[in-house]
């Protein structure tokens, strides 16, 4: 079990950072540290000793990657906008919202299905809209809890039917439920939650 586990985070990582592969693992520059050594073994002494200690190098190096965001990316709500070019919508009605989704290479995750933090955004956008067909424009309104279930994986280029439905709407805030299913077989992929806040009469 923890060998298979081991070898599917070694194979994630070198797609990820080859770089860090060739150098930290296979030890191509001899200039660096290698995961056996002090700095490697300082991350394996605060973890079970039955995980593999490259592995947890690896691991640690991760989380100290950093890519620069791009400039077009660089304003309040970019990837909202990333997310809205994916999305059309299909119809609305009062509590109700349904959006086709296209799954694009921007929002995959490394092993090709959507990424995770996609399906939240989605949900979040879905969820705020439908909201709004029963909430007063005098109103603001604003996200205050958001629950998901991956259930399966959408692929790249796979289209998705999303579905959001209002569950109850009161004076302070309103519950929106979101399904996502593949369009072609039907399968739900995922399910979300969100409880909408409305303002100025919600207390928090």
């Amino acid at each position: 079990m923890s060998c298979h586990y081991s070898n599917n985070i070694n194979s994630s990582v070198k797609r990820i950072f080859p770089t860090v592969w060739a150098t930290e693992v296979h030890g191509m520059d001899k200039n660096r540290q290698q995961p056996g050594s002090a700095s490697a073994s300082s991350v394996a002494d605060d973890h079970p000793s039955d995980i593999n200690a490259e592995a947890l190098a690896m691991i640690d190096e991760f989380f100290k990657f950093s890519t620069p965001i791009p400039p077009n990316l660089s304003h309040p709500d970019a990837y909202s906008d990333l997310f809205r070019s994916c999305l059309k919508v299909q119809s609305i009605e009062r509590g109700k919202i349904s959006c086709l989704l296209t799954v694009k290479l921007p929002i995959l995750n490394i092993y090709g299905g959507m990424h995770g933090g996609a399906v939240a955004c989605v949900a979040e956008l879905v969820s705020h809209a439908c909201a709004r067909t029963v909430v007063g424009k005098d109103k603001e309104i604003f996200l205050g809890e958001l629950s998901t279930s991956y259930l399966s994986a959408a692929p790249n280029k796979a289209n998705v039917i999303v579905d959001g439905s209002v569950v109850r709407s009161g004076r302070n805030l309103t519950v929106v439920a979101v399904e996502f299913k593949i369009e072609e077989s039907g399968k739900l992929v995922y399910t979300s939650r969100a409880t909408i806040y409305h303002l100025p009469t919600a207390r928090l």
